[in-house]
């Protein structure tokens, strides 16, 4: 009896995580491929201004700066009867999806040609997509340290996680390219118009699995409302905290790599390597997410025998090794096979991020007494936005200097060309160097995070004594 209650048990966690890991693919697609497609499309398609269109990057980042610790703030400090973070998760599912078919309907698309008008759109429409974005995300990936407390646990249901997020990631850059062939040629807006169709049903019915049987808050937490900082308190303990310091810092550059390379892929694809079918170029991306499934199994090994940090450092090691031939390289064949082995530095990436922050948030509960995921995945967010801006002030720098601030594929010169490799090879390679120092400076390793672990056992029993 008490081993089929066991193999029940098991069942039912499989389950859980499989529909938790559902809001992985929500929030995967919408953001990777607004990544991958939404410079491409306001400067080859509507053809606004490079310069304006980091100035619009630019000004949406100072809106994440208010938009991303508000929200995470108020989730930790919402009380109701369905927990914390369900009616943030309730509230942007629906609105989430629909800003994919919003994104690619500029007034270009109705006979409006004017560049100031669909600027404005283009800053409008992409605050109001990270509004809704940051409000699915934060809750949903708040919920993971909380509802996943131990070691093992984590580990498993992180592997679930992972596997998701990676064949969200290949959705994300396999479907645009189903729809639209090149994706620089504006004779196909219209396709645009079809894939955000597609991704709006396919974002809603994931986020409705994941809120129906994935989205579950413990008992032991539902009164840590009651003791919850303020918010510009919480701002405090969190930057006063030198383990989020180092790893915000961290994945400031390690996020700037993982934003350039899908920014600037289309055109590096196209007039580096000579690819004139957008799959292709897709395929490039989708052929790193694919080996990092496998890799992600051997970082898995090596984080329980090395630890986080140490294995941060060997995985975007193995990353920068990969990244350097693409310097050299002018054909689809080699690029397809170097992106397959990036998966290697790619796997780490995203296997020890939510590992890491979930460490970092069991260390403030046992100094505060409360869990205050959401404050700290939203600070993270806030850091975060720092790598966009250098994305676009590099990009912007790059296309200026060499005379390609307004789309014209006619004026495509070896300056240009060179351009493209310093944007997906030399920036992103300096990036992950800054990454690894601060991953080395990263104090939460060793016998202390062991010691961290022991004393959040004992403080989770006795909040389960007291219910």
């Amino acid at each position: 009896m008490n081993e089929t209650k066991r193999e029940e048990s098991q069942e039912f966690s499989v389950k859980h995580s499989l529909a938790f890991s559902c809001a992985s693919l929500a929030d995967v697609i919408t953001y990777q491929s607004f990544t991958f497609l939404i410079f491409t499309f306001y400067f080859t398609i509507v053809r606004i201004n490079v310069v304006l269109i980091s100035i619009g990057f630019g000004i949406w980042s100072i809106w994440n700066a208010i938009n991303d610790p508000l929200l995470g703030g108020l989730s930790d400090r919402t009380h109701t009867k369905w927990g914390r973070r369900i009616p943030w998760i309730m509230a942007s599912i629906v609105p989430l999806g629909l800003m994919m078919i919003f994104l690619y309907t500029p007034p270009m698309s109705f006979g409006i040609t004017d560049e100031i008008s669909n600027f404005v759109y283009f800053l409008i429409v992409i605050i109001i997509f990270e509004l809704f974005y940051t409000m699915f995300s934060i809750n949903q990936t708040s919920l993971f340290p909380e509802v996943f407390i131990d070691k093992e646990e984590r580990a498993k249901a992180n592997t679930f996680r992972q596997i998701f997020i990676i064949l969200a990631l290949i959705v994300a850059f396999i479907l645009p390219t189903l729809f639209i062939p090149d994706l620089t040629d504006r004779k196909y807006l219209t396709n645009y118009w079809i894939f955000g169709i597609f991704a709006c049903v396919i974002v809603i019915i994931f986020g409705l699995i994941f809120l129906k049987w994935g989205a579950r808050e413990k008992a032991e937490f539902k009164d840590d409302y009651k003791d919850m900082p303020g918010l510009f308190e919480s701002f405090k303990i969190c930057v006063k905290n030198e383990n989020f310091r180092w790893t915000a810092f961290s994945l400031i550059f390690v996020w700037f790599v993982f934003g350039m390379l899908p920014t600037i892929i289309p055109l590096y694809g196209k007039f580096v390597l000579g690819i004139e079918n957008s799959i292709y170029i897709a395929l490039m991306l989708a052929l790193s997410f694919i080996s990092a499934v496998i890799f992600i199994i051997v970082w898995r090994i090596v984080v329980v025998k090395i630890g986080p940090r140490k294995t941060w450092m060997y995985s975007l090691l193995a990353w920068i090794i990969t990244l350097i031939p693409l310097l050299f390289i002018t054909s689809m064949e080699w690029a397809l096979f170097l992106f397959f082995l990036s998966g290697s530095g790619l796997a780490g990436a995203l296997f020890l991020r939510d590992i890491t922050w979930a460490d970092i948030i069991d260390e403030d509960e046992l100094n505060t007494g409360v869990r205050r995921e959401a404050a700290y995945y939203g600070m993270n967010a806030l850091f975060m936005r720092f790598s966009t801006i250098l994305i676009f002030l590099a990009i912007s720098i790059i296309f200026t200097s060499t005379g390609w601030a307004v789309y014209a594929p006619e004026k495509v010169t070896p300056e240009v060309i060179f351009g493209l490799k310093l944007l997906m090879v030399v920036f992103p390679v300096i990036a992950l160097g800054i990454a690894i120092f601060g991953f080395y400076m990263y104090p939460l390793h060793g016998e202390r995070l062991r010691k961290v672990k022991e004393a959040q056992q004992i403080l989770h029993a006795e909040k389960k004594s007291k219910l």
